[in-house]
């Protein structure tokens, strides 16, 4: 499996996670150009929220959330910005960058992480 077979799997799992704890998703692999790609885009309640949803099959290079760093987080701030300007109906009470982190092991593991980045 390479590595974007497993981003899928993750993304999907993150996904159905996220439906099943009541959140709504707008978007998937949202992309603006130069800024980059959002793996989800969801409403927690009326918080408008970026997800960022990493995958590995082992901890054996570091748990995922750790493969999340600066650079990344203003990647995601660029892109959720020109989604905020391109959506200008939504009109969210907040906005929350969160990540979700999945080990595919026999049982996978998903671990939400709420609030990476306060703006």
């Amino acid at each position: 499996m390479n590595n974007k077979e497993k981003g899928k799997i993750g993304e999907d799992l993150a996904a159905e996670f996220l439906k099943k704890s009541g959140i709504k998703i707008l978007k998937r692999n949202w992309h603006y150009s130069r800024f980059g790609e959002i793996d989800i885009i969801a409403l927690d309640k009326n918080i408008l929220t970026f997800i960022e949803v990493k995958t590995r099959t082992t901890e054996n290079f570091g748990h995922p959330i750790e493969a999340i760093n600066e650079r990344k987080i203003g990647q995601i701030r660029s892109t959720a910005q020109a989604y905020i300007n391109e959506n200008p109906d939504l009109k969210p009470q907040g906005y929350r960058f969160d990540a979700i982190s999945v080990i595919l092991s026999k049982e996978p593991k998903i671990t939400y992480h709420k609030n990476i980045y306060q703006t």
